[in-house]
């Protein structure tokens, strides 16, 4: 391989890997998060199909501390037709430093799958109480909508619905997940499963 093979490679993987981490067009990540706040589990009540998560429901994502700063996510789904649950671990990170006042920017990469990365952007925060997020990837295909409980009500879901489409996302194509207390128990206010 030549010397210009080669830097054309190496850019070429840089301007890939720097795509992930973006932002979509027109779409601000939250200036001011605390990742103490927003640690524990989350349910999801929206998403835009991806076949990572295509058959689930009951879907969750929880997040606590890793030891090297980071954050450790598992994220977890329940595959009715196979009657079996599916689980992901994965691992995120801050892009930006942290802010004078030890917050954050909402704009992390997680990664489910080695050295690789993906953009997880903070687009939407109930603050100061962190009861419902809206999250986006690196372009307007990767969205969801949690919540600190399995059921959102419907004025604020449709307030985010409508922020969304608004923002560019394709809101008409939105799958909602199915939080079936037949398989989610409540117990000291948090999740345990059948």
């Amino acid at each position: 391989m030549t010397q210009f093979n080669i830097r054309y490679l190496l850019v070429s993987i840089c301007l890939l890997l720097t795509s992930c981490m973006g932002v979509p067009d027109k779409v601000k990540v939250i200036e001011s998060f605390d990742a103490n706040q927003y640690l524990g589990t989350w349910y999801e009540i929206a998403r835009l199909d991806h076949s990572f998560e295509r058959g689930l429901d009951n879907v969750t994502a929880t997040y606590s501390l890793r030891d090297d700063g980071g954050i450790k996510v598992i994220n977890r789904g329940f595959n009715a037709e196979k009657k079996a649950w599916k689980e992901a671990e994965g691992k995120a990170y801050f892009i930006d430093p942290a802010n004078a006042d030890k917050t954050r920017t909402g704009k992390l990469k997680v990664s489910f799958f080695g050295p690789f990365y993906g953009a997880y952007n903070i687009i939407e925060l109930d603050k100061p109480y962190y009861n419902y997020v809206m999250i986006c990837g690196p372009d307007k295909s990767y969205f969801w909508i949690l919540s600190r409980t399995p059921q959102l009500s419907y004025p604020i879901k449709q307030h985010l619905i409508a922020q969304a489409k608004e923002l560019g996302f394709a809101t008409d194509k939105l799958i909602y997940v199915n939080q079936s207390p037949e398989v989610i128990n409540y117990e000291a206010g948090r999740h345990v499963t059948h």
